[in-house]
């Protein structure tokens, strides 16, 4: 059987399909957003220009978690929760990626069945790549594809503690931190920086024989946090216990969360951090483009390879091996 290859959509055709909820052509979408081919990237930013009035809608909330705490399960438990008050949600998981084939190796719609099949729930598992901060490259454009999809809540499930957890919290407007109880001494490992991030820290796993433990955290993290400096949002971080297994705690997490988007409205600052997160999308977006020109200049990689030789042997300084290279970028090609 020959196969036949999909027919290539218009712009306007996409963003009809993503605004009037088509799931297929917003799975399409995505793929085309994430797809590095220079004609996919021209057509993708058509795509985005057409869907970006519809955009905005969604409560964008980011989690992430230290290892073992169980981020997949809570997400599934939480997000049933959700669309069992009528609210519609997209999960968008990143998993970590195959150095071979670049692609996601743990594959979350197996991990969360149960969402996958709810008619008001959309899981997309994207490989995070090479990229830092835990999400996709491209997780940005896929985000706002959903909320003109017409989303109420995105969920943004992160690779985990460890990587520049910053870049999360510049795409989210909530940032919720996991963190499990009963595992020796609850604040070990943890990076200060990663807890002055988050809007709010939920203790998993608080059943059987760790609900104890959970109530101990809670006062440990609760304690920690007074030791920071308070947010100029006047937005004091909660600490909550929950069990994803038996489904309690899971309405206070929510109703967390609705509490710092009514507050953050009411003082200005949630759009004023959207605001502030477009104009950094913006500039991290000519990053991108710079770096990927620079690598695919000629000049450049005509003579990558033996500046690096040099400086990997010591031969020559890593600026000077830099500024030659950039200098080779300028240069106009023969």
């Amino acid at each position: 059987m020959k196969y036949r290859r999909k027919k290539r959509l218009t712009p306007e055709e996409y963003a009809k399909g993503v605004i009037d909820g088509n799931r297929v052509i917003l799975s399409r979408a995505i793929t085309l957003i994430e797809s590095r081919h220079p004609d996919d990237l021209i057509l993708a930013e058509k795509v985005l220009e057409l869907i970006l009035p519809y955009t905005g809608g969604s409560l964008r909330v980011g989690i992430t978690g230290v290892p073992g705490v169980g981020k997949s399960t809570f997400i599934e438990s939480f997000g049933k929760y959700i669309t069992s008050r009528s609210l519609k949600l997209a999960v968008l998981t990143i998993d970590p990626s195959s150095q071979i084939s670049g692609g996601s190796i743990l594959g979350d719609k197996t991990r969360m069945e149960e969402l996958s099949n709810d008619p008001l729930a959309y899981v997309r598992p994207s490989a995070a790549g090479n990229a830092l901060g835990g999400v996709n490259h491209k997780t940005r454009e896929t985000m706002l594809l959903c909320e003109a999809a017409g989303f109420d809540v995105i969920l943004i499930e992160t690779v985990g503690v460890g990587q520049s957890e910053t870049t999360v919290k510049g795409i989210v407007d909530f940032f919720l931190l996991l963190m499990l109880a009963g595992a020796g001494d609850e604040l070990q490992g943890i990076k200060r920086g990663i807890m002055e991030m988050a809007d709010a820290i939920a203790i998993t796993k608080c059943d059987n024989d760790n609900v104890r433990q959970g109530k101990l955290a809670k006062a440990e993290y609760q304690n920690a946090l007074h030791l920071f400096p308070p947010s100029e949002t006047g937005w004091s971080p909660k600490v909550m216990t929950c069990s994803s297994l038996q489904n309690e705690g899971l309405d206070k997490v929510l109703e967390v969360i609705l509490s710092f988007e009514k507050h953050m409205k009411s003082k200005g600052y949630f759009e004023a951090n959207r605001q502030q997160q477009n104009l950094h999308w913006m500039h991290e977006t000519i990053d991108n483009y710079l770096k990927r020109a620079f690598i695919n200049n000629p000049n450049v990689t005509e003579q990558m390879d033996t500046l690096e030789n040099e400086v990997i042997q010591n031969k020559l300084p890593a600026i000077a091996g830099a500024r030659r290279l950039i200098e080779l970028f300028n240069k106009k090609i023969d």
